[in-house]
């Protein structure tokens, strides 16, 4: 499968970070206060926090703060000895650049043991080539297995260190085809694509991998994010009855204001990134009901996580408990994580780099987004296992808890999610 990317150079930010310890610590301070010693386990754990695509870590501090309590009354036993978890976070401000560099001071400064990150292609690929590079178990999620294995050309990388969890780009076009076939359109696709990993990777690949379904796609060309005027993009969807893309929250926000202004109504839109997040679609106000997009976790699931016996709902139900916002996808892969690298730990009985890689290579573990399993399908590379994916439109409500809610309307791939609606058209 042929994928493009590069990997933009972002001017450098401050640096944020958070240190954790799942044994009396707080969050806030430095990496600095870690302890470590033979009896601690310490990851670190990275991602975009602030910044464009910070939408993805909102859920990150909740996450943090329920592992640090959960294994201060759960070390994990590796090799019979209880283990304390301590737990690094930093902060890749939505910058690759950053995102390679606080890998590397996890690495050198922080001796972490296994290193999680999250969020993009932008952000777990730097991470795993640090950890390539300074031999390093690596654990990353939310990014498709595509742009994360295939670097350069069009072979995947030959990753010893870095094992990924995540769905394809043929899931997820899978998806989007079977929610454009529930509404009547005439096959024109308008793409959203941007100049980023992500949108090299899209563009590259949806053209061949929606033609079964009859659709053609309009690409006018990857454009820069933080694009402030869509109007030639715009300009060249109008005929399209249909909306694909995978652009950062700010930028749909731009993009989909300025084609309503300028007259531009798809019957049908599909967008992965941005309108993953309650939070952007609020911004949206009415003009966001019906918009679509993959739905790669929910709360009407039935998975559990492996270390709090928590459902998909009870996870869902304590996040929004605790922080008074609405759930959000990152949230149960972001708790998955730590459930690998526990999984992988206490297979290996012993927190070595090499033992730890031994463990992941055909590691079977059930988790709060699925079952995952490395190894196991000869169609991806070995150290990629793939996640269910379904389709989903966010529907305004009236009087409900929140402004809109995501409704499951596509199962096809992951039968298990229940369907919570049928696909509308935009109105």
């Amino acid at each position: 499968m042929k994928i493009h990317r590069t990997t933009p150079a972002v001017a450098l930010a401050a640096v944020l970070s958070l240190a954790v310890t799942a044994c009396g610590g707080t969050v806030g301070g430095s990496g600095d206060d870690a302890e470590g010693g033979d009896d601690t386990l310490t990851l670190g754990f990275v991602s975009p926090q602030t910044g464009p695509l910070a939408a993805f870590g909102e859920a990150d501090a909740f996450v943090v703060e329920q592992m640090k309590a959960y294994f201060a009354d759960n070390p994990i036993d590796v090799g019979g000895t209880d283990t304390k978890v301590e737990i690094v976070v930093k902060d890749a401000q939505s910058d690759s650049t950053r995102a390679g560099e606080v890998a590397a001071e996890l690495i050198n400064e922080d001796d972490v043991d296994v290193l999680l990150a999250s969020s993009t292609p932008d952000i777990v690929n730097p991470v795993s080539e640090q950890c390539e590079a300074n031999s390093v178990p690596c654990i990353t999620t939310v990014a498709p297995w595509q742009p994360f294995a295939i670097r350069s050309g069009d072979e995947p990388a030959d990753l010893k260190y870095s094992y990924h969890f995540f769905w394809g780009l043929e899931d997820v076009a899978a998806v989007y085809s079977d929610m454009w076939s529930q509404v009547d359109t005439n096959g024109q696709a308008g793409g959203l694509f941007p100049n980023d990993p992500d949108g090299q990777a899209w563009s590259a690949n949806f053209p061949a991998l929606v033609e079964p379904s009859g659709t053609t796609i309009d690409d006018p060309g990857l454009y820069p994010n933080g694009t402030k005027d869509f109007s030639s993009q715009i300009s060249s969807y109008k005929g399209s009855d249909i909306l694909l893309g995978v652009p950062i929250p700010p930028d749909f926000t731009t993009f989909w204001r300025q084609a309503k202004q300028q007259g531009y109504d798809p019957k049908i839109a599909t967008v992965g990134k941005a309108l993953l997040f309650p939070s952007v679609v609020e911004g949206l106000g009415d003009i966001a009901n019906n918009l679509g997009t993959e739905v790669w976790w929910h709360p009407t699931a039935p998975f559990t996580s492996s270390l709090t016996d928590q459902s998909a709902q009870e996870l869902a139900d304590a996040y929004e408990s605790d922080t008074d916002s609405q759930w959000t996808q990152p949230l149960g892969f972001s708790h998955a994580l730590f459930e690998v690298a526990a999984a992988a730990v206490t297979k290996a009985g012993s927190t070595d780099a090499e033992d730890v890689t031994g463990a992941l290579a055909d590691l079977e573990v059930s988790t709060v987004v699925g079952d995952l399993a490395w190894g196991a399908d000869d169609s991806i590379p070995p150290y990629v296992a793939k996640t269910p994916v379904t389709g989903g439109q966010w529907r305004a409500t009236e009087g409900g808890e929140h402004p809109f809610d995501l409704v499951v309307v596509s199962n096809q791939l992951a039968d298990e999610v229940p369907l919570g609606g049928s696909v509308e058209p935009l109105s």
